[in-house]
Formats: structure tokens, sequence, C-alpha cells
């Protein structure tokens, strides 16, 4: 027998605070999940912008060295630079993407010695896919080009050496974003010759 100083919860305040911890669980449950579901793809596109990155900084690295332009387009660009630092001679580096625009692809040609003396091998060209999983954005280009004064000048460009700048403009999709993830950077042409 109980008495007033030894009273219990009653049903009412034991169903009260069931369904309080009920409706906690369910909203911390809808949230972890949602959050779980999110998680692998947020962890791809951060993965995928890291590649994008390194390809970007590596793109870049051959633009700044290269020593001429054969020829360029908004999403073509073929010209003597350098590929690997292990390169005796330049190649002919032509980057452009595969047909669908889905891939950023480049095909290296080595040569026998530097331009203008030296020629392409023939049958030593090797083509890599930079980036497998490329996107393009509405409107815009794998390559921008300018001029000293910062201008952009419109493929085909009549005299190639007035060319100061090559912008690199990289992407792939993602899953947060409609525009997918963008690298841009702009490359001064440091080691381009006037006398080819």
């Amino acid at each position: 027998m109980l008495t007033r100083d030894q009273s219990g919860f009653t049903l009412v305040e034991l169903l009260v605070v069931i369904s309080l911890v009920a409706i906690l669980s369910v909203s911390f449950g809808i949230f972890f999940a949602d959050y779980l579901k999110l998680y692998p793809q947020y962890q791809s596109d951060a993965n995928n912008f890291g590649e994008l990155a390194q390809q970007s900084q590596r793109v870049s690295f051959v633009v700044r060295g290269l020593s001429d332009i054969i020829s360029e387009a908004p999403d073509d660009l073929q010209a003597y630079a350098y590929f690997s630092p292990s390169d005796n001679y330049t190649s002919v580096i032509h980057y452009y993407l595969n047909g669908a625009k889905t891939k950023l692809m480049a095909d290296v040609t080595p040569m026998d010695a530097n331009p203008p003396t030296g020629q392409p091998i023939a049958g030593s060209t090797r083509t890599y896919t930079i980036i497998d999983n490329y996107y393009q954005p509405n409107g815009g280009h794998l390559f921008t080009y300018y001029d000293i004064a910062g201008n952009i000048l419109t493929p085909p460009v009549a005299n190639e050496h007035t060319i100061t700048s090559i912008g690199v403009n990289l992407s792939e999709p993602a899953s947060h974003s409609s525009q997918g993830q963008q690298m841009n950077v702009v490359v001064s042409l440091r080691n381009r010759k006037v006398n080819l």
C-alpha cells in the first residue's frame, strides 16, 4: 500500500514521456537517414574535385611551358610543349574533348629534336584520358585565350603570337550543383618562343 510520500508516475505521465521520446527519436532518425544518404554523394564530389584540381595543375603546368602554339580553338589546343619533366625534347601535345564532350583527352607525339628543326616521330603518338568524367557547363569552353592587355581573343586568332595567356577551364559533374564543379586557371605563357 502506497502512502502520499511514496507516490509513483501516473499512466498519463508515462505516456507523455514515451510520446516525446518517440517524436525525438523519429526526428533524429530522419535527419541522420538523410545525412547518411547524402554522405556518399558529397564524398564522391570531394574526390572528384581533388582529381579536378590535380589535373588542372597538370594541364596548366604543360600549357605554361609550351614553346609555340600550332592551333587553338575553344575546346582544342595543339602546341609544342614538354609533357613530362623527363622529356629530352618537346612533343606535339593536342588537348581536346571527345565527340560527346564527356572526356578530356591528350594526344602526345614525341619529336626527334626541338622546333624548328625537329619533326614529330610518326607512329609514336600516345593518347591519354586526362578527365574521364568531364562536364561542360552551358556556354563554357575548355580554353580561353587572352592578349597582353587581358582581353579575350576569339579563335581562330590571326596572329597566335598575340596570345600571352591561356585560361584552362576544367569541370566535372556534381551531385549538389547543376553547373558541376569547376576549376579555372589563367596561365601566362612564359617559355613561348618568338622566332619559330
